[in-house]
């Protein structure tokens, strides 16, 4: 069962809660019918039983608007109405017509933010626009004492000059690190309590063999809490050992035991892999238990020493999914398949394909063409293939969304009709 509401209104849409439905032939003001179905709880708008007024929803309609919303507009080159975001566009950066420069000296590149050319220089090391001038890019360097990593930043001490570390560019080392210099000369800040070239000071080298005294496996003397002669755990290739048991500098050590590619002890101590896991190193050759479920560990640099097989680098990944190993490890789909800059490889259910950018689509199904639909700003195909804003009305399409305002509504003199 339904019942029917009827009033004279300058339509587009009628939001409604609950399943209702707004019928209506245009925005100059027509009968509109709304049909609502039964249901409980009750709507918020009903018939009085007091009287003829219709109880007011405090709803607002809108009707198909051909007006730019800001930053949008249309400029002269523009294929359709309101196509051109004044904000973002390097051709039209805040005005129709004004193009942002290419680049500038200096590694320097002009952006459209907000209607306004701003430069951008690269990031460090790289060079720096310190002194706020377009027209000579980026004109300092970001790796010297007057402007280490940033504009302004003084390296005033000859102590600490500007180098580069971990952390990025900085004046001297991070606390509890000295600067030495490196073979070829440059500095390197290191950590003297533990570095075997530089244990307790610049250029104090340990000796690995120490005293000559036996030593367990996979140790070796180096240095600890500054100072030399001390058991290490071997670093080596492929894997390296860990001390887990804590017994390093008894007589008795069994050395350093553990491998930190061993599915016992997966990249620490004491970090065992599942039955379904094994110790496997990631992008940045660190060892990790691989794989979650679902996911297929693809490696590279993959060994077998001694019945141990395990691969040096890799990563966990959907080959359902990804493009670089689609279907099957290593087997990445070519990005040839896209044959234009509208087009991009892609990885479906192990199978390689092509789709449309974002922003564009194939409505005519014609490969010659391929993406030949701009849905972001086609009004006969806004938001997708077939979906038309209102021609009558002037409609514009932005963002893939046909423009809609608050309709003008003739004045209601509360009668029911």
């Amino acid at each position: 069962m339904f019942r029917s509401i009827a009033r004279q209104v300058a339509p587009l849409m009628l939001l409604l809660p609950g399943a209702s439905v707004c019928l209506f032939g245009g925005c100059n003001g027509v009968d509109v019918v709304i049909a609502e179905l039964d249901a409980s709880p009750p709507p918020s708008f009903a018939l009085s039983d007091a009287g003829p007024d219709v109880i007011d929803a405090g709803l607002t309609e809108y009707c198909p608007s051909s007006e730019c919303p800001s930053p949008w507009t249309t400029c002269p080159t523009s294929r359709f109405a309101c196509d051109v975001n004044l904000f973002t566009d390097e051709n039209n950066c805040g005005q129709c017509g004004r193009a942002c420069p290419g680049s500038a000296p200096g590694d320097g590149t002009f952006q459209c933010v907000e209607g306004t050319c701003v430069m951008a220089c690269g990031k460090a090391p790289s060079n720096l626009d310190c002194d706020g001038i377009p027209d000579n890019g980026c004109e300092s360097k970001s790796t010297t004492n007057d402007n280490c990593g940033a504009c302004g930043v003084k390296c005033v001490d000859p102590a600490k000059p500007c180098i580069n570390t971990a952390e990025g560019f900085r004046c001297g080392c991070p606390d509890g690190k000295i600067l030495c210099p490196l073979p070829d000369g440059s500095p390197m800040c290191v950590d003297p309590s533990r570095d075997d070239a530089n244990c307790g000071g610049c250029g104090n080298t340990c000796d690995p063999a120490g005293d000559g005294s036996a030593l367990p496996p996979h140790t070796y003397y180096g240095c600890r809490d500054g100072k030399c002669g001390k058991r290490k755990c071997e670093i080596s290739f492929p894997s390296n050992y860990m001390d887990c048991d804590g017994d390093i500098d008894l007589p008795s050590s069994n050395g350093c035991e553990s491998s930190n590619s061993s599915p016992d002890s997966c990249g620490a101590c004491g970090n065992a892999c599942g039955p379904d896991q094994q110790c496997q190193g990631n992008e940045v050759g660190t060892f990790f238990c691989a794989c979650p479920e679902g996911e297929t560990y693809c490696g590279d640099i993959c060994l077998d020493i001694d019945g141990h097989s395990f691969c040096l680098t890799g990563k966990c990944t959907d080959i359902a999914s990804d493009r670089e190993n689609c279907g099957a490890c290593k087997h990445a789909c070519p990005q040839s398949l896209a044959t234009t800059p509208l087009t991009v490889a892609t990885c479906t259910f192990g199978t390689c394909g092509t789709e449309c950018v974002q922003g564009r689509a194939d409505c005519n199904g014609n490969p010659a063409d391929e993406c030949e639909v701009d849905t972001n700003s086609d009004p006969r195909n806004c938001g997708g293939c077939g979906v038309v804003c209102d021609a009558v009305a002037g409609q514009a399409c932005v963002g893939g969304r046909c423009v809609v305002e608050p309709c003008t509504l003739p004045q209601d003199d509360g009668g029911i009709k």
